[in-house]
């Protein structure tokens, strides 16, 4: 291994434990009582050095979103859509709520801590989610496309009413006021198929803007 090979490896894997133990103290302390300083305690590395890595903690939390965004959606970009497009809508509804049971450090902070930056203000930073939410809604239009929807749907607007009640009912499980994951499960599994049966019936018109690309109340924000 070359010089420059080491001096690499290295810088990736300090990295990496400062991305490894910024969740925990984030969660731990809440994100406005955790500092660069902390951080870097935590890592057993010098707040001044740690700047040669991220601008601010701030970086870090973006830095750890983008790694949420993938292991929420691990579809690769060349992947065949299925020949029924609404599998592929109620599929992608689905793999919110189970990001929410795999991950849920990642889906508390990045989704529902509201003392985070907001996503929203800073969607473009994020050329992945926006690459899935786009498939997202492209599955959405081939619904329309295919009269599974009427064709006056707005697809925007009804991604955002099919993903709103999920977010609610895994929120409501992380705080434990739902008993029993099984039950949880039930209603997110409820809320999609009530969620399209309601879409097939009335097209939603409202075109909500683009940045917006989670409901808003359980979109993060500063």
């Amino acid at each position: 291994m070359t010089r420059e090979s080491r001096q690499q490896s290295a810088r990736d894997a300090t990295r990496r434990a400062i991305l490894a133990a910024a969740p925990a103290l984030f969660i731990e302390n809440g994100y406005d009582q955790v500092s660069m300083r902390s951080i870097a305690a935590r890592v057993e590395y010098s707040p001044a050095a740690l700047y040669g890595y991220f601008a601010s903690k701030d970086e870090i939390f973006y830095a750890l979103a983008e790694e949420g965004f993938r292991l929420l959606d691990p579809t690769p970009p060349t992947a065949t859509a299925s020949a029924d497009p609404l599998d592929d809508v109620r599929h992608g509804a689905w793999r919110l709520y189970e990001f929410s049971r795999e991950q849920p450090q990642y889906f508390a902070l990045v989704f529902l801590d509201r003392r985070v930056p907001r996503i929203g203000q800073d969607f473009e930073r994020f050329p992945f989610l926006r690459e899935m939410r786009q498939r997202f809604i492209a599955n959405m239009q081939r619904c329309i496309a295919a009269g599974l929807l009427p064709a006056s749907t707005n697809a925007q607007t009804a991604v955002r009413l099919l993903l709103a009640p999920i977010f609610g009912i895994a929120a409501l499980r992380l705080s434990e006021r739902i008993a029993g994951d099984a039950h949880a499960a039930a209603l997110v599994r409820d809320a999609i198929d009530v969620t399209i049966a309601g879409l097939r019936v009335a097209a939603p018109h409202h075109a909500a803007p683009f940045a917006d690309a989670f409901p808003e109340a359980a979109v993060s924000s500063s």
